[in-house]
């Protein structure tokens, strides 16, 4: 099993975690271990306590096999570490009662675990591994719907009480794939249902976890077209017409307020006007080109989401995306500003 199969697997097992309205925390440590997938540690607790754990990562799990595998993970060397947590993709009710007996913790990505230290115990056993739910959720069709769907409840956290078509819409997904994206963000904490109202469970983990995600995924997928500017310096003069053109980036930094001048005009829209060619003289830029540039983005939304942020920008969830996308130390502090003066309220960090 590869490194990066390894780390899959333990991200979808913490999720199932936080399904079960745990938190979970991954970390790095710096000191070597024995344990395969050595130096990754969780801590995972509630409101009231904690448990810090070094994970073990075995993908397939058989009957004949947990005492050597508990053996395996008990070793001398790691006497006074944290715990071993047996990280699996699925453990049969069998293999979650033989490892109970064997007081081995363990959590599988469909929500199967037993945790048990410190006031917590934690034992769900018999939840099934559904093979096309599975293949549905690996698929990179389902990971650009996700995060359509989280970035529409971000611009909007009152649009999760609103009938799934309306979700759907907002997003520009189907109603297949917003079902499997809810019932992801379920379980994993994001989305919260009291009674039967939903309601977006608003943190700055949330907002980084799809900016991230956006930076590596979708992003990409957005870039229609980049040109040749003479005078950067006048972009503030251009006007566009927010009903079809919209600042992104550093350029809508500066209209929200932060001390920047902006290296890169974004401007998201599906064409830009005729009169803005020959006034500004805009010519297209060749790959290799990297100073005096407009990028034109196309929107990846529903149009029944509002995305307009002041003075003609796109939301401030989405600048201070784009802003940590570019890497520049400027950028980076420049989206830290938006977050503690547009988001901060809908998005803590707690």
């Amino acid at each position: 099993m590869s490194t990066q199969d390894q780390l899959a697997l333990l991200e979808r097992a913490a999720q199932a975690l936080r399904g079960h309205g745990l938190t979970v925390s991954v970390q790095k440590d710096h000191r070597p271990v024995s344990l395969q997938q050595a130096g990754t540690w969780l801590r995972v607790g509630n409101h009231v306590c904690g448990l810090d754990y070094a994970a073990v990562v075995r993908s397939r799990l058989k009957r004949g096999a947990i005492g050597a595998v508990v053996n395996q993970l008990r070793s001398p060397d790691d006497a006074g570490g944290p715990l071993p947590l047996l990280i699996s993709d699925h453990v049969t009710p069998s293999l979650a009662r033989e490892l109970w007996e064997h007081r081995q913790q363990f959590v599988d990505t469909t929500g199967n675990v037993y945790l048990e230290g410190r006031g917590l115990y934690v034992f769900v056993s018999g939840r099934k591994r559904q093979e096309k739910q599975r293949a549905l959720l690996a698929s990179k069709a389902y990971a650009v719907a996700r995060l359509k769907v989280l970035f529409a409840l971000i611009c909007d956290p009152e649009l999760a009480a609103e009938p799934l078509g309306e979700i759907a819409s907002a997003a520009d997904v189907t109603g297949r794939m917003l079902s499997a994206v809810i019932a992801e963000l379920k379980q994993r904490g994001d989305l919260l249902v009291d009674g039967k109202r939903r309601r977006l469970n608003g943190r700055k983990r949330l907002l980084d976890d799809w900016a991230r995600a956006y930076a590596l995924g979708l992003r990409v997928k957005t870039l229609s077209a980049r040109y040749l500017v003479p005078d950067v310096a006048s972009w503030s003069d251009w006007l566009p017409n927010p009903e079809r053109l919209r600042w992104g980036g550093e350029s809508a930094a500066v209209l929200l307020g932060c001390d920047l001048q902006p290296g890169l005009l974004t401007l998201y829209g599906d064409k830009l006007p005729t009169r803005l060619f020959i006034k500004r003289r805009l010519e297209p830029a060749g790959p290799v080109a990297y100073e005096n540039l407009l990028e034109l983005r196309k929107p990846f939304w529903g149009k029944s989401l509002r995305v307009d942020g002041p003075l003609g920008t796109v939301a401030p969830s989405l600048v201070y995306a784009d802003l940590l996308a570019t890497g520049h130390p400027r950028c980076v502090e420049a989206a830290r500003m938006i977050y503690h003066t547009r988001l901060a309220r809908l998005f803590p960090e707690i």
